[in-house]
C-alpha cells in the first residue's frame, strides 16, 4: 500500500514539474497571447457552469447514498463510506479534467511559438502538457482508490468513488463533446463550404469556439473519461479478489492486506513509474515526416510496456509468486496495443483504408460517408478478437480476478498513453492560433502535421479506452453478479460448481438483455442529436454575423466570437442532461422493476452493443477527419476543390461518431455496472414490480 501511494505521489510531483517546464516556454507575440487568453477565458467559463449545473445532481446522489449507508450498507467506522468515497470521486474526477485543461490552454500559445523555430521544440511542448494530463489522472486515481481503501478497509464502499467518478465523466464527456463538436461542425459548414475561406480562419466568429471546445471536450472531457477508466479497472480488480469479495457481500474471512487486494494497486504504482520513464525517448527530427513523428510516440508507449512487464515480473516475484497473475497483466497489455495498432491501421492516413475513403470523396459526400461507414464497421473484427482472446486467457488464468487484472494491465501505462492523445488538441488548438494569428505558412505547416498525428493517436487511445472498458464492465458486472447472489466463485475466481448462473432465456432476464442492448444505441442517439441541434444555433450565428456585420469578410471589421462561445455552452448544458441521468437511472429502474437477475442480463446486454458500437464510430470519425487533411496535403484536387468539400462534410459527420458518442458509450457501459454494485443491495432487499417467477 504505501508503494501504491509513493507511486501516485510521484506522480503528481513528476506532473507539477514538468507543467513548469511546459509553462516557462516562450508565449509568442502579443497577438498570439491574446487570441490564446480567449480561449482560455471561455474554456475555463464552460467549466465553471458545468460544474454549478451538476452540483444539483451530485448533492441528490449524496444524500441518497448516505441514508443507504445507514440503512442497508455495513461500513465500518461508523460513517457514511459509500456517500463519503462518491464525494471524493466527483472532486477527483473534476479536479484531474482542470488540472490538464490549465496546462493545456497555456500550452496551446507556447506549441505555436515553439513552432516558429521546428517541429522537434513544437513536438516536445505540446507532449509535455499532454504528459502532464496523463501523469495527474493516474496519480490522483491511484492515491484516491488506495486511500480510501486503507481507510474503509472495503471495497464496496470505494466503489463509490468509482460511481462519483463516472457519474462526472459522463457529463463532462458528453457536455464537453456537444461543445467542442457544435462549434467545430457549425463553423466548418459555414466557414469552409459555404464562404470557401480556411479553416480556423480569424473572419469566421466560430472559431473561437471551435479553440475552446478542443480543451472544455477532448482535454478536460478525456481526462475526466480516462480517469474513471483507471480506478475503474482498479476497483473492479479489488472487488473480484477472494478476500474483497467475502467482504463486499458480508461473509466471514479475508483481509484487505491480502496480496490479492494489494497486488491490482501495486501494478498501477509499477505502471506510473513506466509511464514516467517512457516520455524520455520521445523524440524528432526537424525533417521528420507522419510515420517518423508516429513512431516517436510509439518509441514512448512500447517502452513503457516494455518496463511494466519487467516491473509485473518483479512484483510477482517479490510479492505473490502467482505467474498467473503475470500472465493475466501481460494478456490485457498485449490485447490493449494490438487494438491501438488495429485502430490506428484504420484511422491513419498512412494506410490504405483511410486513402480509399479520401479517394472516395471524388465522388461526392454519400460515397465518402458509406465507404466509411461500413469501414467503421469492418474495424470492430480485430479488437472483438483481441478482448475475446484476453478474456479467455484471463479466466483460464485466474478466473473473473484475471480479467480484471487483464483490464488493469491495459491501463497501467496510462500516463503515457493519455499523454500521446492528450497532446492532439494542444497541437490542433496551436494550429489554428498560427492561423488566426497570420503566423508564417510554415508554421501552420508544423502544427498542422503534429495535428494529424494527433487525431491518429488520439483514436489509438480511444482504443485502448474501449478495450479496457469492455474488460472492466465485465469484471464490474461479475462482482455485481456475486453481490447480488447471482453467481458463486470458488477460490480460484472462477464460477463454483453447481452455480446457477445468469440464465438468458429466462423472459425478464431476456427483456434485460434486450433493454441494454438498446441503450447504447439510444444513448448515441440522443448525443449526435443534441450535437445537431446546438450545430444549428452555431450555424444560423456565424450566417447572421456574415450577413450583417459589415467589412467582416473583408477583414476590416472583428466577429463577435463571444456570442457563439455563449451559442455552444447553453446547448452542451442543457443538452448533456438526459443523457446523463439516464446512464444512472436504467440500471436502477431495471433492478427495482424486473430484479436483479434482469439488471444482469441489461449489463450483458449493453456491454455486448456498446463495445463494438464504440468501436465503429471512434475508427470512422477518426478516418473521416483524417481523410480530410489527406486531401487538404494535395491529394485528390486538394484544398477548395470538390472533393475536399465532400471530404470536410464527411469530417464533420464524423466529429460526433469520435469525440461525443463514441468515447461516451465506454463511460456508459462502466458506470451502469458500478451503479449496480453500488445498488446490490439495495436490489436483493426490494421485490420487483414485475415478478414471473
Amino acid at each position: 500500500m504505501i508503494l501504491a501511494l509513493g507511486a501516485g505521489g510521484l506522480a503528481l510531483a513528476f506532473a507539477a514539474v514538468t507543467a513548469a517546464r511546459v509553462l516557462s516556454a516562450d508565449k509568442g507575440t502579443a497577438q498570439v497571447q491574446a487570441i490564446g487568453n480567449a480561449i482560455q477565458e471561455g474554456a475555463n467559463a464552460f467549466l465553471r457552469r458545468e460544474y454549478m449545473t451538476l452540483l444539483p445532481f451530485a448533492l441528490i446522489v449524496t444524500v441518497a447514498l448516505a441514508i443507504l449507508d445507514y440503512t442497508l450498507f455495513t461500513h465500518n467506522l461508523g460513517l457514511p463510506a459509500t456517500a463519503i468515497s462518491y464525494v471524493a470521486g466527483t472532486i477527483c474526477s473534476g479536479l484531474a479534467g482542470i488540472v490538464g485543461m490549465n496546462v493545456a490552454v497555456r500550452a496551446n500559445v507556447r506549441t505555436a511559438s515553439a513552432a516558429q523555430r521546428g517541429l522537434n521544440p513544437a513536438l516536445r511542448v505540446a507532449f509535455s502538457s499532454g504528459t502532464v494530463m496523463g501523469v495527474t489522472v493516474v496519480g490522483i486515481g491511484l492515491l484516491g482508490v488506495t486511500t480510501l481503501y486503507l481507510v474503509f478497509q472495503n471495497i464496496s464502499a470505494v466503489a463509490g468513488f468509482g460511481f462519483g467518478a463516472s457519474s462526472i465523466a459522463l457529463f463532462a464527456r458528453v457536455g464537453g463533446g456537444i461543445f467542442t463538436k457544435a462549434a467545430d461542425v457549425g463553423s466548418d459548414l459555414v466557414g469552409k463550404i459555404e464562404a470557401g475561406i480556411p479553416e480556423d480562419d480569424p473572419r469566421n466568429p466560430g472559431v473561437i469556439a471551435d479553440n475552446v471546445g478542443d480543451n472544455v471536450g477532448d482535454v478536460a472531457g478525456m481526462g475526466a473519461d480516462l480517469f474513471e477508466s483507471y480506478v475503474g479497472s482498479i476497483i473492479s480488480a479489488v472487488a473480484l479478489s477472494a478476500s474483497a469479495v467475502a467482504l463486499a457481500v458480508g461473509a466471514s474471512g479475508g483481509s484487505y492486506t491480502d496480496p490479492q487486494s494489494v497486488f491490482p494497486m501495486l501494478l498501477a504504482g509499477a505502471g506510473i513509474i513506466a509511464a514516467i520513464l517512457g516520455p524520455f525517448v520521445v523524440r524528432s527530427g526537424e525533417q521528420a515526416d507522419f510515420e517518423r513523428l508516429l513512431w516517436a510516440l510509439r518509441y514512448g508507449i512500447f517502452t513503457a510496456g516494455g518496463l511494466l512487464i519487467v516491473f509485473a515480473a518483479i512484483l510477482t516475484i517479490t510479492f505473490t509468486g502467482y505467474w498467473s497473475w503475470f500472465g493475466c497483466v501481460v494478456a490485457g497489455l498485449v490485447a490493449g496495443t494490438i487494438i491501438g495498432l488495429a485502430t490506428e491501421y484504420y484511422t491513419s492516413y498512412s494506410y490504405m483504408p483511410t486513402k480509399r475513403v479520401s479517394e472516395s470523396s471524388q465522388t461526392g459526400a454519400a460515397t465518402v460517408i458509406i465507404s466509411r461507414i461500413a469501414t467503421g464497421m469492418l474495424s470492430t473484427l480485430i479488437p472483438v478478437v483481441c478482448v475475446s482472446v484476453a478474456i479467455l486467457l484471463a479466466y483460464w488464468f485466474a478466473g473473473f480476478y484475471g480479467v480484471a487484472l487483464a483490464g488493469v494491465g491495459l491501463l497501467s501505462t496510462l500516463g503515457i498513453t493519455l499523454a500521446t492523445d492528450a497532446y492532439g488538441p494542444v497541437a490542433d488548438n496551436a494550429g489554428g492560433i498560427a492561423e488566426q494569428a497570420q503566423l508564417d505558412p510554415e508554421v501552420r505547416e508544423r502544427t498542422d502535421a503534429l495535428d494529424a498525428l494527433g487525431n491518429t493517436t488520439a483514436a489509438t487511445g480511444k482504443g485502448f479506452a474501449i478495450g479496457s472498458a469492455a474488460l472492466t464492465a465485465l469484471a464490474l458486472l461479475a462482482a455485481y453478479s456475486v453481490s447480488a447472489k447471482l453467481i458463486t466463485l470458488g477460490e480460484d475466481g472462477r464460477l463454483a460448481t453447481g452455480s446457477a448462473g445468469i440464465n438468458l432465456l429466462q423472459p425478464q432476464i431476456l427483456v434485460g438483455l434486450i433493454i441494454g442492448a438498446m441503450l447504447p444505441f439510444l444513448f448515441s442517439a440522443l448525443t449526435m442529436q443534441a450535437v445537431g441541434r446546438a450545430a444549428q444555433g452555431i450555424v444560423d450565428e456565424v450566417r447572421r454575423q456574415f450577413r450583417e456585420i459589415p467589412g467582416l469578410m473583408e477583414g476590416t471589421a472583428q466577429p463577435d466570437s463571444a456570442r457563439c462561445v455563449d451559442i455552444s455552452t447553453r446547448s452542451a448544458l442543457r443538452e448533456m442532461i438526459l443523457p446523463g441521468v439516464m446512464a444512472v437511472v436504467a440500471p436502477i429502474a431495471t433492478g427495482f422493476i424486473l430484479g436483479e437477475a434482469a439488471l444482469g442480463g441489461l449489463l450483458i446486454g449493453a456491454v455486448s452493443s456498446g463495445f463494438m458500437l464504440a468501436i465503429m464510430m471512434a475508427s470512422a470519425g477518426g478516418s473521416w477527419d483524417n481523410a480530410k487533411k489527406y486531401v487538404e496535403l494535395g491529394n485528390f484536387g486538394g484544398k477548395g476543390s470538390d472533393a475536399h468539400k465532400a471530404a470536410v462534410e464527411g469530417d464533420v459527420v464524423g466529429d460526433p461518431f469520435k469525440d461525443t458518442s463514441g468515447p461516451s458509450l465506454n463511460i456508459l457501459l462502466k458506470l451502469m455496472a458500478i451503479v449496480s454494485l453500488v445498488f446490490a443491495p439495495v436490489f436483493l432487499k426490494a421485490t420487483p414490480l414485475i415478478n414471473l417467477a
